[in-house]
């Protein structure tokens, strides 16, 4: 069937071009803002070739075709429905229109990480390779490879330069996708968020191993010069402000003057703000939330496992997942791990699968491709084609797959693995684990790959003697 034929039978099962409100594409899928919702015939979308599921997320509907051919099938719809190519910004607002306010709120964190997350993924995995590089016990007993070959230390350390930029100047990274999501100049947002770690301020993680914090005295109220390296929370809030500012003066601010008076001005009130009241404010709230989480785990970290591994992929499907990409980064800049990332690792993998064991199960030869090519997505840390295209079609291989997931979670959290860093879901997941932590990591990928794998072939045959 050609890609022209496939747009136009999606077209029709969506409801018409009439039910187009507005529409792009990602990577992987395309992404509707429909009117009308309800008019979707899931069934008969889901039966064209081309299509490897659908689902409703977020205000969107989205349907999953797959990397490459997603462009192709998007170019031959907009030719036929003539709606024009819509950014992704206008079919997020339209789409956000019929959203309530915590969706809309998990929705905002995910336009803000959503952009920085290449570089943070980047980063995570040439910092797995310095792990490899400098880690100990990996290939020579109680020494790292730059140990017993030292021509290498250099290369390692440049990577390791490389590496820690992104995680170094977070703030930078988050304050210009925050303050251009609010609206504001971006570049003063890259400005406001490398202001907060300035060479001039006492580092953060050096914070409380410092004998003596250096102040500013304003005006008689001594203000600590800390910089805010690795957080979350101080530039979101600093850089919401500062969009809010701009916004409000360049409405006052005659055209002539705007240069000379609105930049300065919003960078003077949000940067006293930020080290007067809103760096301070929000690294205790952060601090609270981190020690909170930390100290759940800790109690219970059995449960504190299983649960997480259990709703991460549903969490998935509402795009709440997204928020704990902010508590990830928050973890890591705060005690330099975090053990959430692990466990949606594992949750690549379990999808994967899953979805592997429909290829067993299915006599359907459409879907047998599709179990094959979404599985080995899922591995390499795509899990979209698996998950939408597969498992949640059957809902026993979606179940089989969070199950593993859970069991999984438990068991690597039991035995207290970490990550340097977020990086690439799925198999390559080992590169951001600590070397010390990769054999009970590797176990809990067993773990993911054998169970969901072995459940939904159960699954499919007590569902076939029933």
């Amino acid at each position: 069937m050609s890609v022209k034929t496939s747009a136009e039978q999606i077209v029709t099962a969506i409801g018409g071009k009439e039910n187009i409100a507005a529409a792009t594409h990602c990577v992987t899928r395309l992404r509707f803002a429909l009117k009308d919702e309800s008019v979707v015939d899931k069934e008969t979308l889901e039966k064209i070739d081309l299509v490897k599921g659908s689902f409703s997320a977020n205000g969107q509907y989205q349907v999953v075709i797959g990397q490459g051919t997603v462009d192709k099938v998007y170019h031959e719809m907009v030719k036929i429905t003539g709606i024009g190519e819509s950014s992704k910004e206008e079919i997020k607002d339209a789409a956000a229109q019929k959203l309530n306010p915590i969706q809309r709120a998990v929705k905002t964190l995910a336009d803000i990480f959503i952009p920085i997350l290449p570089a943070i993924v980047t980063a995570g995995l040439l910092m797995g390779i310095n792990n490899i590089l400098t880690g100990q016990d990996i290939f020579f007993d109680k020494k790292s490879l730059v140990d017993v070959y030292p021509q290498w230390k250099d290369f390692a350390g440049i990577i390791n330069l490389i590496a820690n930029t992104a995680f170094t100047f977070l703030p930078g990274l988050i304050g210009w996708s925050a303050v251009k999501k609010f609206g504001g100049n971006p570049l003063l947002g890259i400005v406001l968020g490398l202001m907060l770690v300035h060479p001039d301020l006492l580092n953060a993680w050096a914070y409380g191993s410092t004998k003596e914090i250096p102040t500013w005295n304003l005006f008689g109220l001594d203000i600590q010069k800390v910089g805010y390296q690795g957080q979350v929370l101080p530039v979101l809030v600093a850089s919401y402000l500062l969009a809010k500012l701009e916004l409000f003066l360049k409405k006052r601010i005659p055209d002539a003057f705007q240069l000379l008076l609105v930049a300065p001005i919003v960078l003077l009130v949000t940067g006293f703000l930020s080290f007067i009241v809103i760096g301070p404010v929000t690294f205790a709230i952060a601090n609270v939330i981190t020690d909170a989480v930390v100290g759940i785990f800790h109690a219970a970290p059995a449960l504190g496992g299983l649960i997480y591994g259990l709703l991460y992929a549903p969490l998935v499907i509402t795009g709440m997942h997204h928020t704990f990409l902010a508590v990830d980064l928050q973890l890591i800049g705060s005690t330099g791990s975090t053990f959430l990332w692990p466990m949606l690792a594992l949750s690549n993998i379990a999808q994967g699968s899953a979805a592997l064991g429909m290829l067993f199960v299915t006599r359907d030869e459409k879907l047998k491709g599709l179990s094959l090519t979404s599985a080995i997505s899922a591995y390499l840390g795509i899990t979209e084609p698996a998950m939408f295209g597969v498992n949640l079609r059957f809902r026993f291989a979606f179940i089989a797959a969070i199950v593993g997931s859970a069991i999984g979670g438990m068991f690597i959290t039991l035995n207290g693995v970490k990550a340097a860093s977020v990086g690439v879901g799925g198999l390559p997941g080992f590169l951001s684990i600590f070397p010390q932590n990769w054999g009970a990591f590797f176990i809990g990928m067993g773990i993911s790959i054998v169970i969901p794998f072995i459940l939904t072939i159960v699954f499919a045959k007590l569902r076939k003697t029933k």
